[in-house]
Protein backbone atom coordinates (compact mmCIF):
# COMPACT_ATOMS: atom_id res chain seq x y z
CA UNK A 1 0.00 0.00 0.00
CA UNK A 2 1.68 3.24 -1.12
CA UNK A 3 1.91 6.60 1.16
CA UNK A 4 -1.05 8.16 -1.71
CA UNK A 5 -3.75 5.74 -0.27
CA UNK A 6 -6.54 7.65 -0.15
CA UNK A 7 -7.99 8.11 3.64
CA UNK A 8 -11.63 8.99 3.89
CA UNK A 9 -13.15 9.32 7.76
CA UNK A 10 -17.01 8.67 8.44
CA UNK A 11 -17.18 12.41 9.49
CA UNK A 12 -16.47 13.25 5.49
CA UNK A 13 -18.76 10.24 4.31
CA UNK A 14 -21.56 11.87 6.66
CA UNK A 15 -21.25 15.50 5.45
CA UNK A 16 -21.24 14.20 2.02
CA UNK A 17 -24.37 12.62 2.68
CA UNK A 18 -25.84 15.46 4.10
CA UNK A 19 -24.98 17.46 1.10
CA UNK A 20 -26.67 15.00 -1.29
CA UNK A 21 -30.16 17.07 -0.42
CA UNK A 22 -31.08 19.42 -3.64
CA UNK A 23 -28.32 18.32 -5.78
CA UNK A 24 -29.47 17.98 -9.61
CA UNK A 25 -28.76 15.74 -12.35
CA UNK A 26 -29.57 15.12 -15.21
CA UNK A 27 -30.78 11.51 -16.02
CA UNK A 28 -30.21 10.24 -19.80
CA UNK A 29 -32.11 7.22 -19.18
CA UNK A 30 -33.89 4.34 -21.10
CA UNK A 31 -36.64 3.97 -18.70
CA UNK A 32 -38.65 0.48 -17.74
CA UNK A 33 -41.60 -0.34 -15.53
CA UNK A 34 -40.73 -2.96 -13.17
CA UNK A 35 -44.43 -4.84 -12.63
CA UNK A 36 -44.54 -7.62 -9.30
CA UNK A 37 -46.75 -10.12 -9.19
CA UNK A 38 -46.96 -12.32 -6.09
CA UNK A 39 -48.75 -15.30 -4.92
CA UNK A 40 -48.77 -17.94 -2.61
CA UNK A 41 -48.20 -21.76 -3.80
CA UNK A 42 -51.76 -23.59 -3.52
CA UNK A 43 -50.95 -26.34 -5.46
CA UNK A 44 -49.37 -28.15 -9.02
CA UNK A 45 -52.01 -27.98 -11.57
CA UNK A 46 -53.67 -31.14 -12.94
CA UNK A 47 -53.06 -29.42 -16.31
CA UNK A 48 -49.11 -29.42 -16.46
CA UNK A 49 -46.53 -29.64 -13.78
CA UNK A 50 -46.99 -26.31 -12.90
CA UNK A 51 -47.42 -24.50 -9.78
CA UNK A 52 -50.70 -22.70 -9.40
CA UNK A 53 -50.00 -19.30 -7.35
CA UNK A 54 -53.46 -17.31 -5.11
CA UNK A 55 -52.70 -14.19 -6.11
CA UNK A 56 -51.76 -11.96 -3.29
CA UNK A 57 -51.19 -8.65 -5.06
CA UNK A 58 -49.60 -6.42 -7.85
CA UNK A 59 -46.84 -3.43 -7.09
CA UNK A 60 -45.26 -1.47 -10.41
CA UNK A 61 -42.18 0.64 -9.51
CA UNK A 62 -39.64 2.30 -12.22
CA UNK A 63 -37.22 0.48 -12.88
CA UNK A 64 -34.33 0.69 -15.46
CA UNK A 65 -33.02 4.19 -15.41
CA UNK A 66 -35.74 5.01 -14.27
CA UNK A 67 -34.56 3.48 -10.91
CA UNK A 68 -31.76 5.08 -11.11
CA UNK A 69 -33.61 8.26 -11.08
CA UNK A 70 -35.80 7.25 -8.10
CA UNK A 71 -32.87 6.12 -6.28
CA UNK A 72 -31.41 9.98 -6.37
CA UNK A 73 -34.86 10.97 -5.50
CA UNK A 74 -34.76 8.80 -2.46
CA UNK A 75 -31.73 10.32 -1.29
CA UNK A 76 -32.83 14.17 -1.64
CA UNK A 77 -31.31 15.16 -4.65
CA UNK A 78 -33.70 16.41 -7.66
CA UNK A 79 -32.98 13.83 -10.99
CA UNK A 80 -33.82 15.63 -13.81
CA UNK A 81 -35.10 12.27 -16.23
CA UNK A 82 -34.76 12.73 -19.98
CA UNK A 83 -36.26 9.92 -22.17
CA UNK A 84 -39.30 8.45 -23.95
CA UNK A 85 -42.66 6.35 -23.14
CA UNK A 86 -45.15 4.79 -25.03
CA UNK A 87 -48.63 6.42 -25.61
CA UNK A 88 -49.68 3.17 -22.98
CA UNK A 89 -50.82 2.02 -19.46
CA UNK A 90 -47.37 1.10 -18.26
CA UNK A 91 -46.21 4.66 -19.77
CA UNK A 92 -48.81 6.12 -17.65
CA UNK A 93 -48.15 4.26 -14.95
CA UNK A 94 -44.68 4.86 -15.01
CA UNK A 95 -44.84 8.54 -14.78
CA UNK A 96 -47.39 8.31 -11.88
CA UNK A 97 -45.09 6.33 -9.89
CA UNK A 98 -42.27 8.88 -11.17
CA UNK A 99 -44.21 12.13 -10.26
CA UNK A 100 -46.17 10.23 -6.91
CA UNK A 101 -42.32 10.62 -5.49
CA UNK A 102 -41.86 14.26 -6.52
CA UNK A 103 -39.69 13.99 -9.35
CA UNK A 104 -40.09 16.12 -12.47
CA UNK A 105 -41.16 14.53 -15.32
CA UNK A 106 -41.55 16.89 -17.94
CA UNK A 107 -38.25 15.02 -19.52
CA UNK A 108 -40.15 12.59 -20.34
CA UNK A 109 -41.67 12.60 -23.98
CA UNK A 110 -44.59 9.61 -25.37
CA UNK A 111 -44.02 8.05 -28.86
CA UNK A 112 -47.38 6.80 -30.47
CA UNK A 113 -46.67 3.23 -31.85
CA UNK A 114 -43.87 2.52 -28.85
CA UNK A 115 -44.38 0.08 -26.12
CA UNK A 116 -43.04 1.33 -22.88
CA UNK A 117 -40.47 -1.46 -21.45
CA UNK A 118 -42.00 -3.63 -18.98
CA UNK A 119 -40.59 -6.22 -17.10
CA UNK A 120 -43.12 -8.53 -15.29
CA UNK A 121 -41.85 -10.57 -12.21
CA UNK A 122 -43.53 -13.18 -10.96
CA UNK A 123 -43.10 -14.13 -7.17
CA UNK A 124 -44.10 -16.49 -4.88
CA UNK A 125 -43.52 -17.73 -1.32
CA UNK A 126 -45.61 -18.40 1.85
CA UNK A 127 -47.31 -15.27 3.76
CA UNK A 128 -44.24 -15.66 6.49
CA UNK A 129 -41.37 -16.72 4.55
CA UNK A 130 -39.08 -15.72 2.04
CA UNK A 131 -41.14 -14.57 -1.43
CA UNK A 132 -38.68 -15.62 -4.61
CA UNK A 133 -38.67 -14.69 -8.23
CA UNK A 134 -40.35 -17.76 -10.31
CA UNK A 135 -39.91 -16.25 -14.01
CA UNK A 136 -39.86 -12.66 -15.91
CA UNK A 137 -41.47 -11.73 -18.98
CA UNK A 138 -40.43 -8.75 -20.74
CA UNK A 139 -42.39 -6.41 -23.40
CA UNK A 140 -39.93 -4.62 -25.46
CA UNK A 141 -40.59 -3.04 -28.21
CA UNK A 142 -38.23 -1.26 -30.72
CA UNK A 143 -38.58 2.49 -30.74
CA UNK A 144 -39.91 3.96 -33.92
CA UNK A 145 -37.46 6.05 -36.09
CA UNK A 146 -39.25 9.88 -35.12
CA UNK A 147 -37.02 12.61 -36.29
CA UNK A 148 -39.58 15.20 -34.05
CA UNK A 149 -39.20 13.15 -31.13
CA UNK A 150 -35.46 12.77 -31.09
CA UNK A 151 -35.51 16.44 -31.44
CA UNK A 152 -37.55 17.11 -28.49
CA UNK A 153 -35.52 14.74 -27.00
CA UNK A 154 -32.35 16.85 -27.49
CA UNK A 155 -34.03 20.05 -26.44
CA UNK A 156 -34.62 18.28 -23.30
CA UNK A 157 -31.04 17.47 -22.63
CA UNK A 158 -30.20 21.09 -23.53
CA UNK A 159 -32.79 22.46 -21.17
CA UNK A 160 -32.32 20.19 -18.17
CA UNK A 161 -28.05 20.65 -18.31
CA UNK A 162 -28.88 24.51 -17.76
CA UNK A 163 -29.75 23.34 -13.95
CA UNK A 164 -27.48 20.63 -13.68
CA UNK A 165 -23.51 20.15 -14.00
CA UNK A 166 -23.61 16.26 -13.75
CA UNK A 167 -25.43 13.82 -15.71
CA UNK A 168 -25.97 10.42 -16.19
CA UNK A 169 -26.73 8.02 -19.19
CA UNK A 170 -28.70 5.04 -18.40
CA UNK A 171 -28.49 2.66 -21.48
CA UNK A 172 -30.07 -0.31 -21.58
CA UNK A 173 -30.32 -0.72 -25.42
CA UNK A 174 -34.27 0.64 -25.66
CA UNK A 175 -33.10 3.97 -27.97
CA UNK A 176 -33.04 6.58 -25.74
CA UNK A 177 -30.02 6.77 -24.32
CA UNK A 178 -27.65 6.53 -27.12
CA UNK A 179 -23.63 7.08 -28.09
CA UNK A 180 -24.46 9.21 -30.56
CA UNK A 181 -26.24 11.65 -27.79
CA UNK A 182 -22.93 11.99 -25.92
CA UNK A 183 -21.31 15.01 -27.77
CA UNK A 184 -24.21 17.08 -27.19
CA UNK A 185 -24.51 15.95 -23.65
CA UNK A 186 -20.93 17.00 -23.28
CA UNK A 187 -22.10 20.65 -24.79
CA UNK A 188 -24.68 21.00 -23.28
CA UNK A 189 -23.12 20.67 -19.77
CA UNK A 190 -20.00 22.68 -20.30
CA UNK A 191 -16.87 22.37 -20.06
CA UNK A 192 -17.44 21.34 -15.77
CA UNK A 193 -19.76 18.93 -16.24
CA UNK A 194 -19.25 15.50 -15.51
CA UNK A 195 -20.82 12.69 -17.27
CA UNK A 196 -21.17 9.35 -16.40
CA UNK A 197 -22.06 6.28 -18.32
CA UNK A 198 -24.15 3.02 -17.10
CA UNK A 199 -24.49 1.13 -20.42
CA UNK A 200 -25.73 -2.85 -21.01
CA UNK A 201 -24.01 -3.76 -24.18
CA UNK A 202 -22.14 -0.82 -25.72
CA UNK A 203 -19.72 0.75 -22.84
CA UNK A 204 -16.94 0.91 -25.43
CA UNK A 205 -19.21 3.53 -27.91
CA UNK A 206 -18.86 5.66 -25.07
CA UNK A 207 -15.44 6.55 -25.23
CA UNK A 208 -15.06 10.25 -23.83
CA UNK A 209 -17.44 10.19 -21.08
CA UNK A 210 -16.05 11.25 -17.48
CA UNK A 211 -16.71 8.33 -15.96
CA UNK A 212 -18.83 4.65 -16.08
CA UNK A 213 -19.85 1.78 -13.43
CA UNK A 214 -20.22 -1.22 -15.19
CA UNK A 215 -20.44 -4.75 -13.33
CA UNK A 216 -17.81 -7.38 -14.08
CA UNK A 217 -19.73 -8.68 -17.25
CA UNK A 218 -19.87 -5.35 -18.48
CA UNK A 219 -16.54 -4.89 -17.94
CA UNK A 220 -15.18 -8.31 -19.00
CA UNK A 221 -17.26 -7.88 -22.31
CA UNK A 222 -15.34 -4.67 -23.30
CA UNK A 223 -12.06 -6.50 -21.51
CA UNK A 224 -12.57 -9.42 -24.17
CA UNK A 225 -12.24 -12.02 -21.17
CA UNK A 226 -11.98 -12.73 -17.44
CA UNK A 227 -10.83 -9.98 -15.45
CA UNK A 228 -8.03 -11.28 -13.18
CA UNK A 229 -9.32 -11.94 -10.07
CA UNK A 230 -7.15 -10.42 -7.39
CA UNK A 231 -5.16 -7.00 -6.95
CA UNK A 232 -2.88 -5.94 -8.26
CA UNK A 233 -3.59 -7.38 -11.80
CA UNK A 234 -6.92 -6.86 -11.24
CA UNK A 235 -6.61 -3.16 -10.70
CA UNK A 236 -4.48 -2.62 -13.65
CA UNK A 237 -7.05 -4.46 -16.51
CA UNK A 238 -9.72 -1.82 -15.04
CA UNK A 239 -7.20 1.08 -15.63
CA UNK A 240 -6.40 0.06 -19.02
CA UNK A 241 -10.05 -0.33 -19.49
CA UNK A 242 -10.23 3.75 -18.13
CA UNK A 243 -7.71 4.41 -20.80
CA UNK A 244 -9.13 2.68 -23.58
CA UNK A 245 -12.51 4.29 -23.11
CA UNK A 246 -10.74 8.28 -22.41
CA UNK A 247 -12.03 8.23 -19.17
CA UNK A 248 -10.99 10.40 -15.97
CA UNK A 249 -12.49 7.30 -13.26
CA UNK A 250 -14.24 3.80 -14.18
CA UNK A 251 -16.00 2.20 -11.47
CA UNK A 252 -16.30 -1.61 -12.08
CA UNK A 253 -18.82 -3.27 -9.24
CA UNK A 254 -18.17 -7.13 -8.50
CA UNK A 255 -21.10 -8.52 -6.64
CA UNK A 256 -20.19 -9.80 -3.30
CA UNK A 257 -16.05 -8.65 -4.34
CA UNK A 258 -16.91 -5.36 -3.92
CA UNK A 259 -15.81 -2.53 -6.34
CA UNK A 260 -12.77 -1.24 -7.73
CA UNK A 261 -11.78 2.12 -8.89
CA UNK A 262 -9.77 3.06 -11.17
CA UNK A 263 -8.82 6.72 -11.50
CA UNK A 264 -5.77 7.26 -13.40
CA UNK A 265 -3.77 7.30 -10.51
CA UNK A 266 -3.84 3.72 -9.71
CA UNK A 267 -6.85 1.37 -8.85
CA UNK A 268 -8.46 0.89 -5.40
CA UNK A 269 -10.40 -1.94 -4.00
CA UNK A 270 -13.56 -1.39 -2.08
CA UNK A 271 -14.76 -4.20 -0.04
CA UNK A 272 -18.28 -4.92 -0.18
CA UNK A 273 -20.58 -3.63 2.49
CA UNK A 274 -23.17 -5.62 4.23
CA UNK A 275 -23.39 -9.50 4.43
CA UNK A 276 -23.81 -12.82 1.99
CA UNK A 277 -27.52 -12.59 3.09
CA UNK A 278 -28.41 -11.27 -0.05
CA UNK A 279 -32.48 -10.62 -0.38
CA UNK A 280 -32.56 -9.10 -4.28
CA UNK A 281 -30.11 -7.80 -6.37
CA UNK A 282 -32.46 -6.75 -8.80
CA UNK A 283 -31.58 -2.94 -9.65
CA UNK A 284 -28.57 -2.57 -7.78
CA UNK A 285 -26.48 -1.36 -10.29
CA UNK A 286 -29.12 1.91 -11.20
CA UNK A 287 -28.73 2.34 -7.07
CA UNK A 288 -25.01 2.33 -7.24
CA UNK A 289 -24.90 4.77 -10.77
CA UNK A 290 -27.59 7.22 -8.90
CA UNK A 291 -25.31 7.36 -5.88
CA UNK A 292 -22.52 7.78 -7.73
CA UNK A 293 -23.13 10.69 -9.58
CA UNK A 294 -25.03 12.68 -6.65
CA UNK A 295 -22.37 12.22 -4.51
CA UNK A 296 -20.26 13.87 -7.07
CA UNK A 297 -22.78 16.50 -7.37
CA UNK A 298 -22.14 17.08 -3.73
CA UNK A 299 -18.71 17.57 -4.31
CA UNK A 300 -17.18 14.41 -3.58
CA UNK A 301 -14.09 12.49 -5.27
CA UNK A 302 -14.32 9.84 -7.36
CA UNK A 303 -12.63 7.80 -3.91
CA UNK A 304 -15.53 9.46 -1.78
CA UNK A 305 -18.24 8.91 -4.40
CA UNK A 306 -17.28 5.03 -4.80
CA UNK A 307 -17.64 4.53 -0.99
CA UNK A 308 -21.26 5.90 -1.15
CA UNK A 309 -21.99 3.82 -3.81
CA UNK A 310 -20.92 0.61 -2.09
CA UNK A 311 -22.54 1.50 1.24
CA UNK A 312 -25.67 2.21 -0.55
CA UNK A 313 -25.79 -0.69 -2.91
CA UNK A 314 -25.15 -3.20 0.30
CA UNK A 315 -28.22 -1.51 1.75
CA UNK A 316 -30.39 -1.90 -1.54
CA UNK A 317 -29.49 -5.87 -2.02
CA UNK A 318 -30.85 -6.55 1.12
CA UNK A 319 -34.56 -5.35 0.00
CA UNK A 320 -36.98 -7.46 -1.92
CA UNK A 321 -37.43 -6.06 -5.37
CA UNK A 322 -36.42 -2.83 -7.11
CA UNK A 323 -35.45 -0.72 -4.13
CA UNK A 324 -34.17 2.11 -3.28
CA UNK A 325 -32.38 3.76 -0.03
CA UNK A 326 -32.26 6.69 2.03
CA UNK A 327 -30.27 9.36 3.74
CA UNK A 328 -30.79 8.25 6.78
CA UNK A 329 -29.96 4.47 6.41
CA UNK A 330 -27.07 5.63 4.57
CA UNK A 331 -25.68 7.64 7.41
CA UNK A 332 -26.00 4.48 9.89
CA UNK A 333 -24.34 2.19 7.57
CA UNK A 334 -21.50 4.75 7.86
CA UNK A 335 -22.01 4.89 11.53
CA UNK A 336 -22.02 1.27 11.88
CA UNK A 337 -19.21 -0.16 9.59
CA UNK A 338 -16.38 -1.68 12.05
CA UNK A 339 -13.70 -1.21 9.69
CA UNK A 340 -12.17 2.17 9.74
CA UNK A 341 -12.48 3.93 6.49
CA UNK A 342 -8.49 3.73 6.20
CA UNK A 343 -5.78 1.35 5.53
CA UNK A 344 -8.51 -1.34 6.55
CA UNK A 345 -11.32 -0.29 3.86
CA UNK A 346 -8.56 0.65 1.15
CA UNK A 347 -5.83 -1.48 -0.41
CA UNK A 348 -3.73 0.95 -3.23
CA UNK A 349 -1.32 -0.31 -5.52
Amino acid sequence: MSDGTPRVGADRLLALTDRLAGQRVLVLADLVLDRFLTGSPKRISREAPVLILRYDGESVLPGGGANAVANIRALGGEPLPIGFVGADESGRRLRAELAARGIATTGILEVPDYRTPTKTRIVAGFPHGTKQQIVRYDVEDELPEDDAAHARLAAGIRAAAADARVAVVSDYGYGAARPALLPALREALGPEGVVIVDSRYRLGDYQGADGATPNEEEAEALFGGPLPATMPALGQAVDRLRERLAARFLLVTRGSRGMVLADGGGAVAIPVHGTAQVADVTGAGDTVVGTFALALAAGATPAEAALLANYAGGIVVMKMGTATTSPAELAAAIRRDPRPLTEATWAKW
